[in-house]
């Protein structure tokens, strides 16, 4: 953010930022929002196809907990979903791990696919994502042939360090292939094409708002450099796609918007504000809800067991130990059941 309030002449950008119309920030948010809907509604498909059961209401409190995460390089943070899964419904992180994985995937298939328009009309960085896109065919491919697939993780047995996880790997791919079939992919793909078109009029209307005039050709703008600015800083690999992002959204936003370095600046800010940081607020807003309903949920349980045991002890008072080694036992069993 110093870089490129640096780079955009940070006393013009504050100038351009007081003259945002601030009156677009709330439909800019909730189209943020409608992006995490969509993926929600995506997360909940893949929690049916797995066969896991689970509350919505808890389900939607760990979906929105992942998002605190997404500046973990990667995203591999987002693995804390798996974890708390398995917290609340006992699935072992292998069987539900792939689910991230998944999301990622169609996420980013969704992100070539707005892409498409602009790498036709602008013909701008279609190596890369052809490339991109030829990987992750050869991916899908290689997991939806069973033979081939079964076959390595065969070989991959055979390995001393590979076979130690051999068990996780079988699990990984079995959930892995229920959740990339086709149809299933087709649909989750749809899903990501609806719920980030969200994010890419978020763009649209910062733009809009910095003063910039509506067209189609904005829009188709603001899709093509949000999709391409998303696709390279996950390829990257940075948490959050920090400056592979930011750069690119900038640099494009001076190619095809305004060749102003302060609206670009302005506008990769805002967007980043609303969108990254906005979800990684959410994220730990709910991660904290989380924590605290589970922690009055093992409270619970915790004095349920005592109770159990208080009938136990009172059961036992009918035989003929002693009351003195009564009492020691008494005071043993709730001593470690409160440790």
């Amino acid at each position: 953010m110093a870089g490129i309030a640096l780079y955009a002449d940070l006393p013009r950008m504050i100038a351009v930022l007081a003259h945002f119309h601030w009156a677009y920030l709330p439909l800019i948010l909730g189209l943020t929002l409608f992006n995490y809907l969509g993926r929600f509604i995506k997360w909940q498909y893949y929690l049916k196809r797995l066969n896991i059961s689970l509350s919505w209401k808890k389900s939607l409190l760990i979906f929105i907990s992942g998002l605190c995460m997404a500046i973990t390089p990667g995203k591999v943070g987002e693995l804390l979903k798996s974890y708390l899964l398995k917290r609340s419904t006992g699935a072992v992180i292998s069987r539900t791990s792939p689910i991230i994985m998944a999301e990622r995937l169609t996420d980013g298939i969704a992100m070539l696919g707005l892409a498409t328009t602009g790498l036709i009309l602008y013909r701008f960085g279609w190596e890369i994502m052809l490339l991109l896109f030829v990987i992750v065919l050869a991916g899908l491919a290689i997991i939806q042939n069973r033979p081939i697939a079964l076959a390595l993780l065969s070989f991959g047995e055979r390995l001393p360090l590979i076979s130690r996880i051999a068990n996780v790997l079988r699990t990984f791919y079995e959930s892995s292939y229920t959740l990339l079939q086709w149809r299933p992919l087709l649909l989750a793909v749809l899903i990501g094409l609806i719920s980030w078109t969200g994010e890419c009029a978020a763009l649209y209307f910062v733009f809009i708002g910095l003063g910039i005039g509506s067209s189609l050709d904005l829009f188709l703008k603001s899709s093509f450099i949000l999709a391409v600015s998303s696709v390279i800083g996950s390829a990257s690999g940075l948490p959050g796609g920090l400056g592979t992002a930011d750069g690119s959204m900038l640099g494009l936003t001076r190619l095809l918007v305004s060749a102003s370095a302060t609206v670009g600046g302005a506008a990769t800010l805002l967007i980043r504000l609303c969108t990254l940081w906005f979800g990684i607020g959410l994220g730990t807003l709910a991660l904290l809800i989380y924590r605290s309903a589970e922690h009055i949920h093992l409270f619970s349980k915790r004095k349920d067991g005592e109770d159990e045991e208080q009938q136990n002890i009172s059961e036992t008072s009918h035989s003929d130990a002693r009351p003195s080694e009564l009492q020691t036992a008494a005071s043993a069993t709730i001593g470690d059941k409160a440790l």
